[in-house]
This record gives C-alpha cells, structure tokens and sequence, in this order.
C-alpha cells in the first residue's frame, strides 16, 4: 500500500506516554517513503514498524522529529544526508531489518542529534567491531542497542576506527593483514602473523578478526606453532 496523503491523514495521531505527538503508521504494508510533507512538521515521533520499506528516505525537512520508529521492515539502506532535514532526530529504532554490512551504516554519521540508536536482530550486529565502529561513526551516541556507551569504548571506537585507516578495517578485511602500526607494536604484529598462518580455517581467522577489533592484544610469549582457541 502506498504512503498516500489520504493514508496519512486517516491512521491514528495521538499524544504518546511521552507527552509527545506521534503518528502511527504501523502494519499499511508500505514501500516506501513519501508524501510526509502533508503533516507540515507537526510530530516529535513517527512509528514505521511493520512495513516493508526498503531504504531510509524521502523526509522532507523536519525541524521537530525526534524519534523515528522503523521496525520489522526490509531496510538495507539509508540515504545519505539525511542529517540536513532530520536534525533534530536523537532517537532511531531499526530492529529486524536487513542490514548486512558495516558500510551499511555509515549514512547515519549524517545525524547531527543521534542519542540513541538500535539496530538488534540486524545481521550486521554479528560483524566483528560492529559497537565501536558505530560508536565511532555517531559521535553523539550514547546508548547503543540499549547498552550505554562507556568512555573506554568512545576511545577505543576513536583508536581503531576515528581514521581513514581504521574505517577501511572496518569494511574489508584481508587475511594476513595487522591492524595499524600505531595500534599494536611491531613484535605483536609479528604474533598476529604467526597466528595468522598457523589457523587451520577461516573461522579461525574470522576468531582472530573479531579478537583485534575488540582491542585485544597477542599474549607476552607465543609457542613455537600457536593456533587460537576455539570457543
């Protein structure tokens, strides 16, 4: 079903228990995004859920959103700039869409406001560094998933991923590859090699990837043969 302006003007607009005005647009089957601009910036909250909306777009400039509300639908996409007509928007709710890739999310560095973002039962919260790199991508983020964000985890996000280098880690990753040379000393780089070459197959591999974008350093001492642990 199309997001008509005759659709819109028919589900229902309510006070929420936030004491905010919100539109329900819940369960209509709708595609896409579009024709907003018919309620001339009157809601703090719009809820989405429960559609089939594909990609994060066609807002028109909202000066008083604040919350928008996007579960179960198919969203694999945001588009960018999407800071300069939802600048007020701190709250973004994304639960069981199709987000696969970290890359994915980078559009979403564009909200100037963003507080709270979640993104549970996306594929792409299983991508080893997923919670640092977007701690690192959404500078005013404090709750992730709805797990606080520490201080230790802000600098760790701004050490692995606050740079070119760290946000090209965080889309590719290639076998026999160490993190920065300003992150890890070049005798653990070292450690990570033999590892590396010592692992029987790529889910051991796929282990050590998610072992480096947590911060996690090599032991002191590496046997002769090392091999990681399995889980």
């Amino acid at each position: 079903m199309r997001l008509t302006v005759e659709l819109i003007e028919k589900v229902p607009q309510f006070t929420n228990a936030l004491r905010e005005r919100e539109l329900d647009l819940r369960g209509n089957k709708i595609p896409q995004i579009e024709n907003l601009g018919i309620t001339e910036d009157s809601f703090d909250s719009i809820d989405f859920s429960d559609n089939e909306i594909s990609k994060l777009e066609n807002f028109p400039v909202f000066t008083r959103l604040g919350t928008l509300i996007m579960h179960n639908n198919r969203l694999c996409r945001v588009a960018p700039g999407l800071g300069k007509v939802l600048p007020k928007l701190e709250t973004l709710m994304l639960h069981n869409n199709h987000f696969k890739e970290l890359q994915e999310l980078d559009p979403l560095a564009d909200l100037p406001s963003l507080l709270r973002l979640s993104l549970i039962d996306n594929l792409v919260t299983k991508k080893p560094g997923y919670r640092l790199y977007v701690i690192a991508k959404c500078k005013k983020l404090k709750h992730l998933d709805f797990k606080k964000v520490k201080p230790r985890e802000r600098a760790q996000a701004e050490e692995q991923f606050g740079t070119a280098e760290g946000v090209a880690k965080g889309k590719t990753f290639t076998p026999g590859e160490v993190m920065a040379a300003g992150v890890l000393t070049p005798a653990e780089q070292q450690k990570i090699r033999q590892q590396i070459e010592a692992a029987t197959s790529y889910q051991e591999i796929q282990l050590l990837e998610e072992k480096l974008l947590a911060g996690t350093r090599p032991p002191a001492s590496t046997p002769t043969a090392p091999t990681l642990a399995r889980a």
